[in-house]
């Protein structure tokens, strides 16, 4: 338990510092209400795999469009947004980080 949770913290701590960009043929639609990214061109298209995103994570997706980022980067839109300390938001958005890259919509 200690040796997965060591490397999970060290994971996190380089994925709050690696610089991450949205990966092109991705877009966020909403559909019927909710927030889906979906893929776009042959490359892309995988309709068994639709996205699903909340209004705050698809805020986030929206800032990071076109630009690089990292967790420190997505955690200062979030408390520049909304009424979240430093800490809670860098949790969060580390986080939010891991699922688009197991996802596979950013590139690292």
């Amino acid at each position: 338990m200690t040796v997965f949770s060591s490397r999970k913290n060290s994971y996190l701590a380089r994925l709050k510092r690696k610089d991450m960009k949205l990966k092109e043929g991705f877009v966020l639609r909403t559909i019927c209400g909710e927030n889906v990214i979906s893929g776009e061109g042959t490359a892309n298209i995988n309709f068994s795999k639709l996205i699903s995103l909340n209004d705050t994570a698809a805020f986030l997706y929206r800032k990071a469009q076109g630009i690089e980022f990292t967790a420190e980067t997505l955690a200062g839109f979030l408390t520049d947004e909304y009424e979240v300390d430093d800490a809670t938001a860098l949790k969060d958005a580390q986080k939010l980080c891991e699922q688009w890259v197991n996802a596979g919509i950013v590139e690292e």
